[in-house]
């Protein structure tokens, strides 16, 4: 899911390669603002493209980890909503009202809802947001990047997963009688031709397979969102055609796509602007999340091995949504986000924003008693040890006098 969060630059490149409409420059047209300020944003990069969605990913991962986020950093997050319920990529100015030139989208509105709905206590800002995704429905039953957009597997996957993290069934939320579901099965492509991936629309609209709306619609068909833990262990059954496949099936063959695009590097590739092939971290860290989901952490194993190995230095130069979605695919797979090759995930997220609150209440809990075995250790290694050892000397007293008496009680 790549595509629709990554900077101007990258994202037209990406535009240029696989052929797709400009998502609208989907954002404010006011100037930017810098992050490293007081703001609460995630980042010190140019949020006119990601704000939202950098900010959400960041909350999710944070979550995820057991960090409660800081409060500036979360209502940063709910100022950027418009009175309609939608959010844009980034407005400059929240006080500003939202008017026919904020470009809102569906992608970030999705990714606000997650986050926020994971933080807790902003009901009505979710449930607006909610609103304003069904509003915007297409008649298939799914969503385009903007509203009226013809519909893809990124954006109705990434709207299921809002749905189903707000315990709302995706399968009742339709339009013209059509559910998400439907509208996302849509662009699942056969195996004899395609190997089974979803496909994006070029500008013609015909589908071409695309590793990241696989990725993505692999998440969708399970009904998952962004933050997921490890499915049940399949097996390596490959792709499957069927006339009309089951979401099961359709999520078995994406992820039969994704693990033969895998295979030989480990990683998946990406050519923008004509530039030779280049590892894709993102993209494979979204494949690690939808491999987990699909079949099990064991599936993910070979590129989650390569990102542990390869992608600090990614996220480094790439900031915190780079970091989140290293710890939702280490979420997803059981991994330790803040030992990952070598690196801390979580301390490095923190760093890119406002401070945390502190730990989760389990988290909290989790750590007292921690410390209180290692000051069961400490008493058994200090203070316990000398107790032991006057005890005995004690003890070794007693029996001193005792001997004695008896010997001179022996004595003639």
């Amino acid at each position: 899911m790549n595509v629709r969060r990554r900077s101007s630059a990258t994202a037209l490149a990406a535009i240029a390669v696989i052929g797709v409409a400009a998502p609208a420059v989907a954002a404010d047209p006011s100037p930017s603002t810098s992050a490293s300020g007081p703001s609460g944003l995630y980042g010190s990069a140019d949020p006119q493209f990601d704000g939202v969605w950098r900010q959400s990913l960041a909350l999710l991962a944070q979550d995820t980890a057991g960090v409660v986020p800081s409060p500036k950093a979360v209502k940063w997050l709910t100022d950027q909503q418009c009175d309609n319920g939608g959010f844009a990529p980034f407005r400059a100015d929240p006080a500003k009202a939202c008017d026919a030139k904020t470009m809102v989208d569906t992608n970030s509105t999705a990714a606000a809802v997650q986050a926020l709905w994971a933080v807790g206590g902003h009901g009505d800002v979710v449930e607006s947001a909610l609103a304003w995704l069904k509003s915007v429905q297409n008649k298939d039953g799914g969503w385009g990047y903007t509203p009226g957009g013809p519909s893809e597997a990124n954006s109705t996957s990434v709207v299921i997963g809002a749905l189903t993290a707000t315990e709302t069934d995706p399968e009742k939320v339709r339009k013209a009688g059509e559910s998400p579901y439907d509208a996302l099965l849509a662009s699942a492509l056969p195996c004899a031709e395609d190997g089974g991936a979803f496909g994006y629309p070029d500008q013609d609209g015909k589908l071409l397979a695309n590793a990241d709306a696989t990725a993505a619609g692999v998440l969708g068909a399970l009904g998952k969102g962004l933050v997921t833990e490890a499915g049940e262990k399949a097996g390596g059954a490959g792709c499957t055609d069927a006339d009309e496949p089951t979401r099961e099936q359709a999520a078995a063959n994406g992820a039969a796509y994704l693990a033969d695009a895998l295979a030989k590097d480990g990683h998946l590739k990406s050519a923008l602007g004509g530039s030779a092939e280049q590892p894709d971290y993102g993209n494979t860290a979204d494949a690690v999340v939808a491999l987990a989901a699909q079949g099990g952490a064991d599936k993910a194993a070979k590129p989650l091995a390569w990102l542990e190995k390869n992608a600090a230095k990614w996220a480094e130069g790439s900031g915190p949504a780079a970091y989140a979605q290293l710890i939702l695919a280490a979420h997803a797979t059981g991994a330790d986000p803040r030992a990952f090759g070598g690196t801390d995930l979580v301390e490095k997220l923190n760093a890119t924003g406002p401070a945390p609150q502190g730990a989760a209440a389990k988290d909290t809990a989790t750590a007292s008693a921690k410390a209180a075995d290692e000051d069961e250790k400490k008493d058994d290694s200090g203070f316990g040890v000398w107790w032991f050892v006057g005890v005995c000397l004690v003890f070794g007293i007693g029996i001193g006098f005792l001997l004695s008496g008896r010997n001179k009680k022996q004595q003639p």
